[in-house]
């Protein structure tokens, strides 16, 4: 095979006074039926025959091109990934257990399976460096979330108070607010112990509703006490209900007794 230009040209029948493509073929044809249906003289075997013999171990030529740059076979591991020079990279989840061909080129690392199919692609990261995508996994994963934490026992104290303490802190520190630490340490020493915790709870959800995040905006809304209502509906009439006062009645406004 490595000389069959030669050998065609040195044993193939060429038709005479003829330039007629069809006949040429033909005569081709013919002459790889004689020759494959002869004993050769270095197998000692048919070829015809041996072909089919070998038809059964050989495998279809692939329908791209083969694939270029740095192929690497990898295992993928129980969290679907697989570690590529120091960097992990992120494969179906059903492929668990599986190898796996990561072919690195052209600043992109792409995963094949061993069939050939192209499963996952990411762009090269440097080594230490991870790349997870979402799509690769059967649930979505949880965004990281970490709340404040205590550093004394004022701000211990502060976060009992749940969610309401929580968005205080978020949303101040969002605003900038720097003196939050003492702002709080007045919440927890002067109000906390006046009003109770889940009073001053309430006050909290609504100085975040309105950006209000010093100890005395806190004092103000507790002031005014449960009488303004949280929320109310277009059109609503809103009550309040009004501190009671002393009152006189028109004789004490009398001079000499005279009206």
């Amino acid at each position: 095979m490595e000389h069959l230009v030669g050998y065609a040209k040195r044993d193939l029948p060429f038709p005479e006074d003829t330039d007629d493509l069809t006949e040429w073929n033909q005569a081709a044809i013919s002459w790889c039926v004689e020759v494959n249906g002869t004993e050769h003289s270095e197998i000692c075997a048919i070829p015809e025959i041996r072909l089919e013999t070998e038809r059964e171990l050989l495998r279809g030529l692939p329908l791209a091109r083969p694939r270029i740059g740095r192929a690497v076979l990898r295992k993928v591991d129980k969290l679907a990934t697989i570690r590529v020079a120091s960097v992990r990279y992120s494969v179906p989840f059903r492929l668990v257990g599986e190898r796996v061909e990561a072919v690195t080129y052209d600043g992109q690392v792409r995963i094949y399976t061993l069939d050939g199919e192209l499963v996952a692609q990411h762009s090269q990261l440097a080594a230490g460096e991870a790349s997870v995508l979402d799509e690769h996994y059967p649930t979505p994963r949880k965004a990281p979330s970490r709340g404040p934490r205590a550093r004394s026992d004022v701000e211990k104290t502060f976060l009992e108070m749940g969610e309401a303490a929580e968005a205080f802190i978020t949303a101040g520190a969002a605003a900038g607010m720097t003196m939050l630490p003492r702002e709080i340490s007045r919440i927890v020493t002067e109000l906390i112990p006046a009003y109770g915790p889940d009073t001053v709870a309430k006050a909290l959800q609504r100085a975040v509703r309105f950006g209000r995040f010093r100890a005395d905006d806190i004092a103000s809304i507790l002031a005014i006490g449960p009488a303004v209502p949280e929320t109310v509906e277009p059109g609503e009439q809103v009550i309040v209900d009004l501190p009671s006062v002393e009152v006189r009645s028109l004789d004490a406004y009398r001079i000499g007794g005279l009206t």
